[in-house]
């Protein structure tokens, strides 16, 4: 007999492309999400980097921070996120994730997006150091908001549409090899959005 997850887990599918989305699913296991997400706000120190775009520095519109095991350092536009340990609520997403996916997850990188104004640009999550073979699992706190994908040029013959996953509080969305290799995906902005949102995305980095 599967879990209750087994239920819930929704396949996307796309060419090159596996997502399996859960909505809810950390109020299905029990986790006070309003609560999380507060302890998440003031338990965390939030960084906003400055990153450079034709030759000129602007902060990241959004705050982030980077939670891992020791050594496995990681790099995002450039720069060297500094490793933030463990706190006991985040390792119990990771064991929670773990037990029900199967894999084992060493690394977390937590987006903070104040309201609809803060975004993510266009990108893959294929770095050198994250393992193509592995999924990555996002977890969504807060505002709904769309998380959007695209092909990866180049496209052999006539490249499937775009298309977004409205991501709610407590969804869990997996990202499944090989979706890094030929898809990109976006969080724009959204003037009507005024409220706040964290995603987490754990990760399996290659210890250096």
């Amino acid at each position: 007999m599967g879990s209750a997850l087994d239920h819930r887990l929704m396949p996307l599918l796309r060419p090159g492309l596996r997502l399996r989305h859960a909505p809810a699913w950390l109020q299905a296991q029990g986790i006070a999400t309003d609560r999380l997400r507060r302890v998440l706000q003031t338990g965390l120190p939030w960084q906003q980097p400055l990153v450079r775009v034709y030759g000129r520095q602007h902060p990241t519109p959004r705050l982030t921070c980077w939670v891992a095991d020791p050594g496995c350092s990681y790099r995002y536009s450039g720069l060297a996120q500094a490793i933030t340990p463990w706190t006991p609520e985040l390792l119990q997403l990771r064991a929670l994730l773990s037990a029900e996916l199967g894999v084992d997850f060493n690394s977390l990188l937590l987006n903070r997006y104040r309201d609809g104004a803060d975004r993510m640009g266009w990108h893959a999550d294929d770095e050198p150091e994250l393992d193509a073979t592995a999924p990555i699992a996002s977890l969504s706190l807060g505002a709904t908001r769309s998380l959007r994908f695209r092909p990866r040029p180049p496209w052999q013959g006539e490249p499937p549409p775009p298309f977004a996953v409205d991501l709610a509080d407590g969804d869990l969305l997996v990202m499944d090899p090989p979706t890094q290799h030929h898809w990109q995906h976006a969080l724009p902005a959204r003037a009507r959005v005024g409220s706040e949102r964290i995603n987490l995305t754990f990760r399996c980095i290659r210890p250096a």
